[in-house]
């Protein structure tokens, strides 16, 4: 279904309409046609690999950061023709051939001169710009629009863009817009004009618990796993809350611990155990200058907040099936971190499958877990799950933390709304459930903040 602005434009939702993976919007107007993002489905969303629409008259595809959910499509997107020019910021640039090597070779198994071949075109194809910088996107007849990325807040990278169309019309994708005060990336800043706004609504019903709760529960969960014993597993994105979990955690062990504890403490290895999120932990550190003024200055200080004594990154196989046995047989405390951060595959599923039944382990959820994924069955309860084949009691204790999800909440999402100087003639509201779309909705309707409101979800 597409919805259709007489005389200027349309735009189609491909991916992102009744869930929160797949993003794909595209823009068509007289002048051209823009696509925006082109996700992996995931979950119980998933859906066969293939791209459903024509692309060999697409001028462009813009890429709002490399989130799996938004990138995945992008080699099914080569083989259907496309050959536009890709623009994204200089960090996602970087980012985005890791991610999708590493998503290749996990899902589909592909063979590194497969991979090689794919990764490169997308290489020829990316031109990086600037955060701030306004750029013209053109086709044989002219300009199809002039488009700008903003910084998001979500990840290294990540941003929301803005359109500007010919006719002076300016349209706003959000992306993934990141949550207000963490202490790694700045906030996002809402633009001086949209006329109209596509955004997310992953926790338009929710509110996230604060940056200073979560640290604490984190140190509270810690302190219990020193005292009993056993492994404190955190399932993570390999970019954007892997990062903000070394970073709460080397500084709890610098300024937030009393003399006890940091003698406790310093005896517990903090084990990254993904080499995917290690290569981007060097990109974080590689793009400081894109870090908040608080992560700056933990750095001008004289420590690493992302390269700590006691954190230990696992790299081979062989090290890491050696590292789950000895955990299983000892018991010892440990913070192990480690993809996927839904459970729906990588490293993290041989922690789970050895230690889920030990009552003694800790499994911190912190981020999003969709529909149809392991980490959404654990999240809800289940005693029983399967993994690898094999049914696994579950005897851990389970916990979720709002606080680090990378997404901003539903009193972010409206700050972002209000924040905007001219009221958008239409906001349109994708990538969430159907309950978070029609909770985010209700919202903007009752404060006024648009003259008309879209639910993907409806279309």
């Amino acid at each position: 279904m597409q919805t259709i602005y007489p005389n200027t434009y349309h735009i189609t939702h491909h991916g992102a309409k009744t869930g929160v993976t797949g993003s794909c919007h595209q823009l068509d107007t007289h002048h051209g046609k823009l696509l925006i993002d082109c996700g992996l489905f995931q979950g119980d969303e998933t859906k066969p690999l293939n791209i459903d629409f024509p692309v060999k008259d697409i001028d462009a595809l813009l890429v709002t950061h490399t989130h799996i959910d938004h990138i995945g499509r992008i080699p099914w997107l080569l083989a259907a023709g496309f050959r536009a020019p890709i623009y994204c910021t200089e960090a996602t640039a970087k980012l985005m051939p890791m991610m999708l090597d590493d998503g290749l070779r996990l899902q589909l198994g592909m063979k590194a001169r497969q991979r090689k071949r794919i990764l490169n075109l997308i290489r020829c194809l990316t031109q990086p710009i600037e955060y701030g910088t306004w750029t013209s996107v053109a086709n044989a007849y002219g300009t199809t629009a002039d488009i700008r990325f903003q910084p998001a807040g979500h990840i290294l990278g990540s941003s929301y863009i803005e359109v500007k169309l010919p006719d002076e019309q300016v349209l706003v994708f959000s992306g993934d817009l990141g949550p207000s005060n963490t202490p790694l990336l700045p906030d996002p800043k809402s633009p001086e004009r949209a006329d109209v706004l596509v955004i997310e609504s992953t926790y338009g019903d929710k509110t996230h618990e604060s940056i200073a709760s979560r640290t604490e529960r984190l140190k509270t969960l810690i302190n219990r796993s020193l005292l009993d014993g056993g492994v404190v597993i955190i399932p993570a994105f390999s970019v954007g809350r892997t990062q903000e979990l070394l970073f709460d955690i080397e500084n709890m062990i610098a300024k937030s611990l009393t003399e006890d504890e940091k003698r406790a403490w310093s005896t517990i290895p903090v084990i990254l155990d993904s080499p995917m999120a290690a290569k981007v932990t060097e990109q974080y550190r590689a793009f400081k200058k894109l870090w908040s003024q608080e992560a700056k200055t933990t750095l001008e200080s004289g420590r690493h907040p992302l390269a700590f004594d006691q954190c230990i990154t696992i790299n081979t196989h062989g090290d890491h099936i050696g590292l789950v046995n000895r955990l299983k047989q000892t018991g010892e405390p440990a913070i192990v971190i480690a993809a996927s951060g839904m459970c729906n595959g990588g490293r993290i599923l041989n922690y789970l499958q050895a230690l889920l039944p030990d009552s003694r382990t800790d499994v911190i959820l912190a981020g999003y877990q969709a529909r149809g994924t392991l980490g959404r069955d654990i999240q809800q309860g289940m005693k029983k799950v399967e993994i690898s084949g094999e049914h696994i009691e579950v005897n851990a204790h389970i916990h979720t933390m709002s606080g680090y999800s990378a997404h901003a909440d539903r009193n972010d999402l409206l700050a972002f709304i209000e924040d905007i100087e001219t009221k958008p003639k239409e906001i349109r509201i994708v990538h969430g459930d159907q309950k978070a779309q029609q909770a985010l909705g209700e919202l903007i309707r009752q404060k006024g903040l648009a003259e008309k409101v879209t639910l993907a979800v409806d279309q």
